[in-house]
């Protein structure tokens, strides 16, 4: 049976019949990376506040193969088809990239977009056979459009794929930021346990003894041990979390993109690490870098570390935006609208 997310506040089993053009988003999360959770939660806002005329409906990404058919019965030639965004377009992801080759193998009549991407395909035997499957998966579909959220990412989907590509921020920078004046007190250390970890937890603690002294100190992750499974029913309210959570802190020290992101929605300093192929760090240099109260670093000298903190936690918040850097975007679907 197949499920269907028209709103957040059930699911159900059938698409409904009206004669509103049908938005799919396919690849819902369900696991717990808040990061990912809030891109999917942004492309839900982007479509129902630009788009209004379009309803959305979200598509778990285990729930694809089920779902794919019933979409096939039911498609309108105004229907648009879309995958969700992240940083899990290439090789090191394999559930990931093969529910998106399905989704774009599938659906070559309509306009399919695929949300802000980084990508990355290794150099090594897996990374070629991968991209040499996702090149014939992609190459199937003349109406599918890549959008890649760093430079990085952009350079490569146009020289590894034939399909349009544009250039955008992440989805979470649609959101707009939060400004509770809760007391801050604190620093947080939001740090990755996976295969894109390359910051040396020497240097962390280091970071550590700096800034434990004067405040409490925490270590988290934005993938979350509980609740187990999330759905576009629970993800607001862990959504709203995380910015609570992150609006009591005076700095966060992080590897994680969507870190980043959260402190800029709440104002919050922080001091950003790399990862194993640098989509953190392209993307602050692309978007972010105006953005007084955020850095980037690949510094492993403590002393340098320390002034780069000190210098942080002195700025003040200000206005940023970059929801105009969207334009190209709204642009691809806003022309499917007038065909």
């Amino acid at each position: 049976m197949a499920n269907f997310y028209i709103d957040t506040t059930e699911v159900v089993h059938e698409i409904p019949q009206n004669d509103r053009p049908k938005f799919y988003m396919f690849g819902v999360p369900r696991y717990t990376n808040m990061g990912d959770q809030a891109v999917s939660l942004a492309e839900r806002k982007y479509i129902e506040n630009e788009f209004p005329n379009y309803q959305y409906i979200e598509i778990i990404e285990e729930d694809g193969d089920e779902a794919i058919p019933v979409v096939q019965e039911n498609l309108r030639k105004d229907d648009i088809i879309a995958f969700t965004g992240g940083g899990n377009m290439g090789n090191l992801y394999h559930n990931h990239e093969e529910a998106r080759r399905k989704v774009f193998s599938t659906f070559v009549n309509n306009l399919t977009i695929s949300f802000p991407q980084s990508i990355h395909f290794e150099d090594n035997e897996d990374g070629e056979i991968e991209k040499r499957i996702s090149q014939e998966a992609y190459s199937k579909n003349p109406n599918l459009v890549l959008v890649a959220r760093d430079a990085q990412s952009f350079h490569r989907m146009l020289t590894t794929f034939d399909n349009k590509v544009i250039f955008t921020p992440d989805m979470v920078l649609y959101m707009s930021s939060v400004d509770w004046k809760f007391e801050r007190n604190g620093a947080l250390f939001v740090l990755r346990h996976d295969s894109e970890k390359v910051v040396k937890q020497a240097t962390i603690d280091k970071i550590k003894e700096i800034l434990g002294g004067d405040r409490p100190v925490e270590r988290v992750d934005t993938v979350l041990d509980e609740p187990k499974e999330i759905t576009p029913i629970t993800r607001d309210t862990l959504f709203e979390q995380q910015l609570e959570l992150f609006s009591h802190q005076e700095i966060i020290i992080t590897d994680r993109w969507h870190a980043m992101v959260f402190s800029v929605l709440t104002g919050t300093p922080c001091l950003l690490f790399g990862n194993s192929y640098g989509k953190g760090k392209h993307a602050y240099f692309d978007w972010l870098e105006h953005v007084n109260w955020i850095d980037y670093t690949d510094e492993t000298d403590i002393d340098r570390i320390e002034s780069i903190l000190k210098e942080l936690m002195k700025q003040e918040r200000h206005d940023y935006n970059v929801k105009k850097d969207f334009q190209q975007l709204h642009d691809i679907i806003e022309k499917n609208i007038s065909k």
